[in-house]
């Protein structure tokens, strides 16, 4: 079932933002609905598709909008073990394994979170996003491992939105990266934007993306003669772009151990402890987990922290690490 939306811009709406004209001729259409029908190419001004949520109108633009209905029976449950540390009628906490991408796209259309949350309840999931992510307020990339919050309701998921949106929610992540982080604690911010070399990246640029801030701070530096330098690092997001910790800290020169897009190749040092070297050599995964996190409640507004343990494989990591450094 589709729908759409035929006007032509009113004096007192010109300057408006096009996700909030969009969403104030529907109160059933939300702004997170609107965005993700104009990604999907959903929306033309003055006949050319516009893409950007952001984007202001003008007096007499004529606006083209098409609703189309999510479709959620086409996603096919997974039968995946979900970590689940909270669960209420308005939203869950999972702790997800490195390994397994959030919701379905190129390439993997079954095998995802979401998939795995179709199975476990598909009646009870937020269906306002894009329509192949029902619940999905936020991501963390596939081989990244930690709490994701997923929303059971439109409600909590605009709430949620919201929150991120304003920066109230709170992220931290603990990374193992090579080398010492100068100076060793501080705040990153630059621009982010796809990489124009190639599209699954992101880059650091000075003038164009989008804004991007991360603080960090160094917990723990291991310097050795039998090991690489090394530093386990603990990285708050302020605001939350793709890769964003990634990009951030390849930037700085300290990439992420295990890293494959921002990767540092592995250098042959001559008196490194082997268990260790096949440890590093064999981690399929980044040294990035999202440890904590921090919302209000949608509901009633109680705040709500959640903290997850690093991983097995990345825990041993730092267990023979900080065992030669002693």
């Amino acid at each position: 079932m589709k729908s759409n939306i035929n006007i032509k811009v009113k004096n007192k709406e010109n300057n408006t933002r096009i996700d909030i004209l969009l969403s104030n001729q529907d109160n059933k259409l939300s702004r997170s609905r609107v965005k993700s029908l104009i990604l999907e190419r959903k929306l033309k001004i003055n006949n050319i598709i516009v893409t950007d949520p952001s984007k202001k109108i003008k007096w007499n633009d004529e606006i083209y909008f098409e609703i189309s209905e999510p479709k959620k029976e086409s996603l096919k449950p997974f039968k995946y073990p979900l970590d689940i540390i909270y669960e209420d009628s308005d939203l869950i906490v999972i702790n997800k394994s490195a390994g397994i991408s959030m919701h379905p796209g190129p390439g993997n259309y079954d095998n995802t979170i979401v998939n795995a949350l179709i199975n476990y309840d598909s009646k009870n999931l937020s269906n306002i996003g894009n329509e192949m992510r029902p619940g999905i307020v936020h991501r963390i990339d596939k081989d990244t491992s930690g709490l994701v919050v997923i929303a059971k309701n439109n409600i909590s998921h605009e709430n949620l939105s919201k929150q991120f949106s304003d920066h109230s929610i709170t992220r931290v992540y603990q990374a193992l990266v090579w080398g010492k982080i100068r100076p060793q604690n501080g705040q990153i911010e630059t621009f982010i934007t796809r990489s124009s070399k190639n599209r699954q990246m992101m880059e650091v640029s000075s003038k164009k993306g989008k804004s991007a801030v991360t603080k960090y701070k160094t917990l723990e530096i291991f310097e050795d003669e039998k090991i690489p330098t090394f530093s386990l690092v603990e990285c708050k997001l302020e605001t939350g772009r793709t890769h964003q910790i990634r990009v951030h800290l390849s930037y700085k020169g300290n990439n992420i151990l295990g890293d494959k897009k921002y990767k540092k190749k592995f250098k042959t040092f001559v008196n490194i402890d082997i268990k260790l070297q096949e440890r590093i050599t064999s981690l399929n995964r980044q040294f990035l987990h999202a440890k904590s996190i921090g919302f209000n409640h949608p509901k009633n507004n109680e705040r709500l922290e959640f903290t997850s343990k690093l991983p097995l494989d990345l825990e041993e990591i730092l267990k023979k690490l900080r065992k030669i450094k002693k």
